[in-house]
């Protein structure tokens, strides 16, 4: 991770910190939390949508390290610390497991020096990098994991910040392509799957810094394009694995998931 004092705008929203806000996290600024309360305005289900996110992540990955054995894990775009986070999912089934998170937000990188700081978590590294230059990041991250073993390679709430698809379809290539044979990639993402949350990413995209595009279900399944699938395929965070009490209760949200194997 970069030495310098990251700059922190408080005066545009950021999507770190709305979501941060959305998942009842206290990391945010009033400029965030209106923006967020904009938004929800349209489309109020956006709280459920960003707390199905992150429990897909907690199944996930728990699944990763716990069916598949997976040690090694590589978040992009990982967002604002909160609670299960990655590395603390991760750890609750093999604390020997590494994660390094990839993300560019100055509050993000301020908030992981001290998290690491605080709790000298050996096996945990934050690169400070863009997504889109996935030499740089996979160079860093190669300082910390071993690419010839599997690697859980997460991607959640990120991609829609790339509006052209290709574009965003070649940068998770980019990744999966690095990773060894019996990695898994692990995607969510926001989706055009109702009116109300079509136009909540219309108001996000008058007000915030950095645009975001939804895209259908299809356009989120081609992500996982060459890689096998674990079932469900390709569904509403929360009908991805959900825990024996949560059946019968999961709603749909316009967030759309997936975990597949890289043969």
């Amino acid at each position: 991770m970069n030495a310098h004092v990251p700059e922190i705008d408080t005066t545009k929203a950021h999507s770190a910190r709305v979501w941060n806000y959305w998942q009842g996290g206290k990391d945010n600024y009033p400029v965030d939390r209106e923006v967020g309360d904009y938004v929800l305005r349209a489309h109020p289900e956006m709280v459920g949508a960003a707390r199905a996110d992150r429990q897909f992540l907690i199944r996930a990955v728990t699944h990763l390290a716990d069916a598949c054995g997976v040690r090694q894990f590589l978040d992009i775009g990982t967002g604002l610390p909160t609670h299960n986070n990655t590395h603390e999912v991760a750890h609750a089934v093999a604390p020997d497991a590494r994660v390094v998170y990839v993300d560019n937000d100055p509050m993000v990188l301020a908030h992981a020096r001290a998290l690491l700081t605080g709790e000298a978590l050996s096996e945990v590294h934050y690169v400070d990098a863009d997504l889109h230059q996935p030499a740089a990041v996979l160079s860093a991250a190669r300082e910390h994991l071993d690419f010839s073993e599997p690697i859980g390679l997460t991607i959640l709430g990120t991609m829609g910040h790339t509006p052209d698809t290709e574009q965003a379809y070649a940068a998770v290539r980019a990744y999966v392509d690095a990773l060894p044979s019996g990695s898994f990639l692990a995607l969510c993402d926001g989706t055009d799957t109702s009116e109300p949350m079509v136009e909540a990413a219309q108001r996000w995209n008058e007000t915030a810094a950095i645009p975001y595009h939804l895209r259908s279900p299809k356009e989120i399944e081609g992500f996982f394009a060459g890689l096998e699938l674990l079932e469900p395929g390709v569904v509403s965070a929360p009908f991805w694995r959900p825990a024996k009490a949560e059946v019968g209760e999961a709603t749909e949200v316009d967030q759309y998931c997936g975990v597949a194997r890289k043969p």
